[in-house]
This record gives C-alpha cells, sequence and structure tokens, in this order.
C-alpha cells in the first residue's frame, strides 16, 4: 500500500528558493466523457506552525497524516479530511469548466483555463502572489513552461502533500456535481461511473444518446 503523502517535496522547494507559500495543482475528470474537468489548488504557508514544526527528515505533518492522492482514499475519507484540508490552507480553490468548453478550448485548454483561475481564486485569498507551484505529472500544461514558478513532478498527488490535498477537494466537488448531474439525466449512472466510460454508461449512450454534459469533441461511440 502506497505510503501517505508527505511535505517532503514543499520543504525541497522552499530549502532550494527560499520561498513560504507554496501551492499544489492536481485535476479530476480529464478522461470522463461527460461532465467536467476540475482542478483543485491547495496553498500551504510553510511558516504557519503546523507546517514549521513538520520534521524535515520524514515530512510528515501531524495535522495531515493519512492525506492521499484522491483516487487511493474512500469517499468516507475524503469526506473526512475535507474539514481538516481546509482549515490547515492558507488558500485553496476548486475550478471547473464544462464540456462544452472542454470542446471548444481541447482538454488542455480547459485544464489550462481552470488551473489559471484557481491561481488567481488562491492569490486573491492571500492578497499576494505564491511564490511556487507544484504541478502534477511531467508536462507543465498550466504554463507551457513559461513561469519558473511552476514545477512539475511525477506522481506528485502521491508525494506531495498539497497535491494530494488538492486531489482530494477537487474529487468531492466533482463528485457532488455528478451526483446533481445524474439526477438531472438518469440511466447513465454518473452517481458511480461519475462521467467516465464504464460499460453501462456506453450502454447507456446506444440506448438514450448523448446530452449536453458530454463531451461531443470525444469518441463517444454513437
Amino acid at each position: 500500500m502506497p505510503e501517505n503523502a508527505t511535505l517532503l517535496p514543499e520543504l525541497a522547494i522552499a530549502a532550494q528558493r527560499n520561498v513560504r507559500f507554496i501551492a499544489g495543482i492536481d485535476e479530476v475528470g480529464r478522461g470522463a466523457l461527460a461532465g467536467p474537468v476540475s482542478i483543485g489548488v491547495v496553498v500551504f504557508d510553510l511558516n504557519a506552525p503546523v507546517f514549521a514544526e513538520t520534521p524535515t527528515a520524514s515530512g510528515i505533518c501531524s495535522q495531515l497524516d493519512g492525506v492521499r492522492d484522491s483516487k487511493l482514499l474512500s469517499a468516507k475519507a475524503r469526506q473526512r479530511w475535507h474539514p481538516h484540508i481546509c482549515e490547515h490552507a492558507a488558500a485553496y480553490s476548486v475550478q471547473h469548466r464544462a464540456p462544452r468548453e472542454i470542446d471548444a478550448l481541447g482538454i488542455n485548454g480547459a485544464l489550462r483555463a481552470a488551473g489559471l483561475a484557481g491561481l488567481n481564486a488562491v492569490e486573491v485569498q492571500l492578497g499576494r502572489p505564491l511564490d511556487a507551484v507544484i504541478l502534477d505529472g511531467s508536462y507543465d500544461w498550466l504554463t507551457h513552461g513559461a513561469s519558473p514558478r511552476v514545477q512539475t513532478m511525477v506522481k506528485a498527488d502521491i508525494r506531495a502533500l498539497s497535491v494530494a490535498c488538492a486531489s482530494v477537494l477537487a474529487k468531492l466537488e466533482r463528485d457532488r456535481l455528478m451526483e446533481e448531474l445524474a439526477a438531472a439525466h438518469p440511466g447513465y449512472g454518473w452517481d458511480s461511473n461519475r462521467g467516465y466510460g464504464s460499460q453501462g454508461h456506453r450502454s447507456a449512450l446506444l440506448e438514450l444518446g448523448v446530452t449536453a454534459q458530454h463531451r461531443l469533441s470525444w469518441n463517444l461511440g454513437v
């Protein structure tokens, strides 16, 4: 079983750059056939006591020890961690881009629009610019390498605590949206498949057709 995410990546960046406010970013819903793509942004103030007191050898933050990438947590665990993440974050935001925006911009364009909106939202909350951003993956879809603040990190959602926290917030919000959409569009099973291409979802597409919540630029099989 993978270990819990730690503060080691954030502490390393803080030491290298002598910075304080670090944001973790993660996305949910990239590969779904229906519903929005969602971006979570969580900012840590590394001068806050809960983080300043984190042992540099282990990077284990006592108040958030147990947070993992949202895919590795049960729905109940995500719900349980949500208030703790919000309490200890210096700022946080979840942004969504709807299917028509994904069709118009492409998935990377929609991710970028949501990510930049999320960064703007947390900087407004902070009242100052961020010092650094950790982006899950190997490709900078956020700024295309134009911002030195952005550091890509493979498996950051597993390794970096701020990114894991961002994944939890984004997953919770998108799941709630998909449950609402499932009630409005019964038959597609979005309350369980979350808009992804499960067998039940694809069968419903053949039987019931395409809705306004489907990504028309994608291969829906109809």
